[in-house]
């Protein structure tokens, strides 16, 4: 057993509890390599340098599931490891050093007698939210087929694309020369291994000359960007041909086309009172709007993605890589989720939305916009 730790002694030094280690072990998260002669494990340094990618991760606030998949890829070695967790944990720091430069203004603010608006309150945490869901997005948010054949289609014989607001990666399609643009470090470390290159930066201000591509997209991301408008505008500026996926919050009764937000969740109204109209963000780019059917099995996990299944909603994973449940609140949230539980046993979803299973696809409001 010579160069092994002892499970009590790595849970000592990582300063994490026995228990925790077993269940990495039973999960296969962190499998130790070895046995002492009574039995415990034991720790190779192999196993340690992966428990140290494990923990780095975890206390970032990656979930079990996501830190998986990001310590077996085989394109990234514990260099890349380090490296990546290094610049994530730089951010964190400097995202709390913003926030508490930000709280000791306000103090002295207060101080002096003069209250803060409540603009300026909420802009110190409103930067945050794709950081607090990010570490979700690869449990269910992923390319949905019929959705991508769509937006490829939009993008024309672009050979050159720029994607903003990228994520992740969904929807860049392979046989082009893609660039990515992802201001979130949180979303920029799950990309994965052949990607495409991602520039840190954000909409309202990209880093490249004018025309530098023959396309851009954005996809499902405008709703995060302080200003659309002026995002679309600069992807109107850097590219010929401009393709966005969105939503529509313009039609009248809008809030009622989907059962979610009408009987569950009507503070998704109060998400997009400020929300520019398909109309609005056509004109920024020259282009026009085209709706999006949503099919019934849709493979992308966001908001609207499981009209006609809505057990899913019940489910933690799907609603923490959507913004809407972090913005809407926890009790919002677990309302609307009681609510819903309540009539799926009850049998009042299917009395009230039966005919929604007859369909193969549903008209919920997103759009393509083309210029």
């Amino acid at each position: 057993m010579e160069g092994h730790l002892t499970v009590g002694r790595v849970a000592g030094l990582a300063g994490v509890s026995v228990r925790t280690l077993h269940h990495y072990d039973e999960i296969g998260l962190v499998e130790p390599s070895a046995r002492t002669a009574a039995g415990y494990r034991a720790y190779s340094a192999g196993d340690v340098e992966r428990l140290r990618e494990v923990l780095g991760y975890r206390r970032l606030g990656f979930g079990l599931r996501e830190i998986a998949a990001l310590v077996d890829d085989p394109a990234v070695d514990a260099v890349a490891h380090l490296r990546r967790l290094r610049g994530l944990l730089r951010e964190q720091r400097d995202r709390a050093a913003a926030m508490v430069a930000a709280i000791d203004k306000e103090l002295e603010a207060r101080a002096m007698g003069i209250r803060t608006t409540p603009e300026d309150q909420l802009k110190m945490f409103g930067a945050q939210l794709y950081e607090s869901i990010g570490s979700a997005y690869p449990a269910t948010r992923r390319t949905e087929p019929r959705i991508a054949a769509r937006i490829w289609e939009a993008l024309g014989d672009a050979r050159t694309v720029l994607n903003v607001g990228a994520g992740t990666g969904s929807y860049e399609p392979a046989d082009r020369e893609v660039t990515a643009v992802e201001p979130s470090a949180v979303m920029r470390a799950q990309r994965p291994a052949g990607a495409a290159r991602c520039v840190a930066a954000s909409a309202e201000r990209l880093p490249f000359p004018d025309r530098s591509f023959d396309a851009a997209m954005a996809v499902s991301t405008v709703h995060h960007w302080p200003d659309p408008v002026a995002g679309l505008r600069e992807m109107r500026r850097v590219a010929r041909r401009v393709v966005v996926f969105t939503y529509d919050a313009s039609t009248p009764g809008w809030l009622e086309r989907f059962w979610l937000t009408r009987d569950y969740l009507p503070e998704f109204a109060g998400l997009l009172t400020d929300w520019p109209s398909p109309a609005d963000m056509a004109r920024a780019i020259g282009g026009r709007a085209k709706p999006v059917p949503i099919p019934w099995d849709c493979a992308d996990g966001f908001f609207e993605a499981h009209w006609r299944r809505p057990e899913a909603y019940l489910d933690e994973h799907v609603r923490r890589a959507v913004s809407v449940w972090t913005r809407v609140g926890t009790r919002a949230e677990q309302r609307a989720v009681d609510s819903l539980r309540d009539d799926l046993s009850s049998g009042r979803w299917a009395e009230r939305n039966g005919d929604l299973l007859a369909l193969d696809e549903a008209e919920l409001g997103l759009r393509l916009l083309v210029a």
